[in-house]
């Protein structure tokens, strides 16, 4: 393979990686975004509407970095809202509605969590773009995971209520959970180039953090099995509900294409 072909090949695996973990943060941005003015507490309707304020910052810096990769003119704002279902690569659990609190803390926690260690992970990349904006990632991460695991505990070792609802919560997500370390095979030169991480040594330590705060927690912890876990969300695969949140979000910019503020 010539160098070049090489650089070719290396650019378009990092251009379709940056959009997967763009989308995610854009997708949840826009998810946390919805309960501003709904939370159950003041405290917490700005805790989370800052959490989704730090989730579009950093989409808006890897979408960024991903229209420069691809050399074609395209903005951050083109690739979030000019793009159709199908070319979005966010994980599926990331576009489920909210449901009730307990489901969004839940969500939050095992994203949060995955993060946490991808992050950190990723600051250590030998893109150096990609290494500076992951660690800025990390660092706000680390409050992120901070606020859901504070919450987890709070609702799971709270009421009975507030316990039953948490655990329903973990079992409907639980099965999205597969996505965070799948690896796709275009990827897999990224790997070699020591520009991701290798997700099957980050896999351990997402299931050890996430067994110990549950149990803590008095939630029943997850089994490890794969059999029934969703696939697909980065090749296009989704469920129905990411239509319904695109068409909202990007309304306005596809009503009025190049609108200035």
């Amino acid at each position: 393979m010539s160098e070049v072909h090489h650089n070719r090949s290396v650019n378009n695996s990092l251009f379709d990686y940056l959009l997967c973990i763009g989308d995610d943060l854009l997708i949840l941005g826009h998810r946390l975004s919805e309960w501003c003015g709904h939370g159950p507490i003041l405290e917490e309707d700005i805790a989370l509407t800052n959490i989704a304020l730090d989730c579009i910052g950093g989409a808006s810096a890897l979408l960024q970095f991903a229209g420069q990769i691809e050399c074609k003119g395209r903005t951050e704002d083109d690739l979030a809202f000019f793009r159709e279902a199908v070319e979005f690569k966010n994980l599926q659990m990331l576009e489920l509605p909210n449901g009730d609190f307990a489901f969004t803390i839940a969500r939050q926690f095992l994203f949060d969590t995955f993060g946490y260690f991808l992050y950190g992970e990723l600051s250590k990349s030998t893109n150096k773009e990609l290494a500076s904006i992951a660690s800025k990632l990390y660092k706000e991460v680390v409050y992120h995971q901070r606020h859901s695991i504070e919450w987890v505990y709070r609702l799971g070792d709270g009421t009975h209520e507030s316990h039953s609802r948490l655990q329903a919560a973990f079992d409907e997500l639980w099965m999205y959970t597969g996505e965070l370390f799948s690896v796709e095979e275009n990827h897999l030169i990224l790997l070699e180039e020591k520009i991701i991480p290798d997700l099957t040594k980050v896999k351990p330590q997402w299931h050890e953090r996430i067994s110990e705060i549950l149990s803590n927690a008095t939630i029943a912890i997850m089994p490890e099995e794969d059999l029934y876990f969703s696939r697909g969300s980065r090749k296009g695969l989704h469920t129905e509900y990411l239509g319904h949140l695109l068409s909202e979000m990007q309304i306005l910019a596809r009503s009025f294409p190049g609108a200035k503020w």
